[in-house]
């Protein structure tokens, strides 16, 4: 993934009205990304470069070219020798590295990942002192767990990726029970769009671009979502605050007000100047049947299905994120306005770009150094 004008897109500006709000305080000398070469890494990894932190990368796949970084460690997270290395000279760690594909992969891998990932990476650090970690988890641990869905919620996932995410909570958790200044931040997005991501709002954007798109019946679900720059600046404005109070802090991130589908499509629509079709709910699910029986024939990952049609219009994920803002974050950038500078870059050229998605092998990747 080419990234070339990140750089200048990146503008994060912290507001607090907090009382103990500081302008920098906190910040690592030098950071370990795990997974910074994909979209939430190398948003970091730009930001970083600007406050002066020096950044090393482990990962799977090469970063891009213009990917501003001091050293790249080809890695798995599972493998010891490789976190070792990546971490030597780090005075934190920003934990992205995960398996989160909804299709393609193993419960023994998404564990191996996700949880046994994060023994290893704890290991590591304290084998060379490194005291600071942020973990992404995911709000897919609550699960089926009854709302209104915030920190206090007891989580009961679903998934084996919600499953696996809340063990890597658990690993870090221990961690920091072993007291000696260790402190873990743990945040749990919800779906995370923005320029350079190609997951389920660039393809919302590009089935409208294309007149593919349609809303199926009322499509008043509410779909909590999360802006990149968002994000990035709430995770740098908590951990640069994180105390000895609570040494392991979870946060949820969501935007606020909530939109619900149809809110969704209509500011994409309307920033692109697109307009698009409505038709009843049972028609569009009628119309997804055989696409069900192509997926059930081929175990394939089609882009179209009745489960599909039934998640983005009448499915509700709605989650809360008061914690964050009762802690003193204000974001500067409202969900309608992420949105359209998502619909920006998406015209000024992120239409000709194309992803390239990559699943997490089942077995370890043994270490080499570039």
């Amino acid at each position: 993934m080419i990234m070339p004008s990140v750089a200048g897109l990146v503008k994060v500006e912290i507001k607090s009205d907090h009382p103990d709000a500081v302008e920098s305080g906190g910040l690592p000398m030098r950071i370990c990304i795990t997974g910074g070469s994909g979209f939430i890494g190398s948003w970091f990894c730009h930001e970083y470069r600007k406050r002066g932190v020096e950044v090393v990368i482990l990962d799977l796949i090469e970063p891009a070219s213009n990917l501003p970084h001091e050293r790249f460690v080809h890695g798995d997270v599972r493998d010891l020798e490789a976190v070792r290395d990546a971490l030597a000279g780090c005075d934190a760690v920003l934990h992205l590295a995960a398996a989160h594909h909804d299709f393609g992969i193993t419960e023994s891998t998404f564990f191996a990942v996700n949880k046994d990932g994060a023994s290893v990476l704890c290991q590591a650090m304290d084998e060379l002192g490194v005291r600071r970690v942020c973990f992404y988890s995911t709000v897919a641990v609550y699960g089926s767990a009854s709302p209104p869905l915030s920190e206090e919620t007891h989580p009961e996932p679903e998934s084996h990726y919600g499953r696996s995410k809340l063990a890597g909570e658990k690993v870090f958790e221990a961690w920091t029970l072993q007291g000696d200044d260790r402190r873990a931040l743990i945040i749990r997005p919800t779906v995370t769009f923005g320029p350079y991501n190609f997951a389920n709002m660039y393809s919302l954007i590009r089935q409208i671009d294309r007149k593919q798109f349609f809303q199926a019946g009322r499509a008043s679900n509410i779909k909590s979502l999360s802006y990149i720059e968002n994000i990035m600046a709430a995770t740098l404005w908590l951990w640069e605050r994180a105390g000895d109070d609570d040494p392991f802090a979870v946060y949820n991130w969501v935007e606020k007000p909530d939109m619900d589908s149809a809110e969704i499509s209509r500011t994409v629509a309307d920033a692109m100047g697109a307009k698009y079709l409505h038709i009843p709910l049972w028609m569009a699910l009628a119309m997804a049947k055989p696409f069900d029986l192509m997926i059930a024939l081929t175990g394939k990952n089609i882009p179209v299905s009745s489960a599909r049609v039934r998640k983005l219009f009448v499915d509700q994920t709605k989650f809360e994120a008061d914690k964050a803002r009762q802690r003193g974050f204000t974001p500067d950038i409202s969900l309608a306005e992420g949105l359209r500078r998502m619909v920006a870059w998406y015209l000024e050229g992120g239409r000709d770009q194309s992803a390239q998605w990559h699943q997490p092998p089942a077995e370890i990747v043994r270490r080499s150094r570039d």
